[in-house]
């Protein structure tokens, strides 16, 4: 390919995946341009991770997971199954499993924070919000163009992710949480 454009385009139409031509503002396009900007953030949260850093490679393999959702995302359901990208089945387990071992290490865990704290604590609070986005306009595609369980699941894991991504961060670098209120309907229903 020469040329990066193509003209295709300036009608406010794109191409999805199968050959038929949507509206930009679709809500298949706007679902996978919150999962382009998220994967976009991740980006920017390895730039500011040293090379050898342990997230490195997780959230590598993360990017290149969001990719492969991208791809089943642009493809409608009724041919989705002709799609030759396939989503990993151990990547969630593999998520949850970072996850608990991140929360066995943190102390204070019953509490609402504020983002912030260092730039790779606030990227990844704001990565989360992304997340949540992508998530919710997954979730009206849905509605409409059934997705496989395992993309709404996995875009689930990916801001809960973030948040003790986000918290292990400050712990590791001995800076304070700033706390906003307790999670006191999580321990009433741990009661009941």
């Amino acid at each position: 390919m020469r040329r990066i454009y193509t003209r295709t385009g300036d009608a406010g139409t794109t191409g999805i995946h199968g050959g038929e031509r949507v509206a930009k503002d679709d809500i298949r396009i706007e679902a996978n341009g919150e999962i382009d900007e998220l994967n976009a953030m991740i980006g920017v949260i390895r730039s500011l991770l040293p090379l050898e850093h342990v997230w490195q490679s997780l959230l590598h393999d993360l990017q290149k997971e969001l990719m492969v959702v991208m791809s089943l995302v642009a493809t409608p359901e009724a041919i989705r199954h002709k799609n030759p990208n396939v989503l990993s089945n151990e990547f969630v387990a593999r998520l949850e499993q970072e996850m608990d071992e991140m929360m066995g290490k943190i102390t204070n865990n019953g509490y609402f924070t504020l983002p912030g704290g260092t730039p790779v604590a606030a990227h990844l609070q704001l990565a989360r919000t992304v997340a949540r986005r992508a998530e919710r306009r997954l979730w009206s595609l849905h509605k409409t163009d059934t997705l496989p369980a395992s993309i709404l699941q996995l875009l689930n894991r990916i801001s809960d992710l973030f948040f003790v991504m986000a918290r292990m961060e400050l712990q590791s670098q001995k800076r304070p949480e700033e706390f906003w209120k307790s999670f006191a309907y999580k321990r009433k229903r741990a009661k009941e």
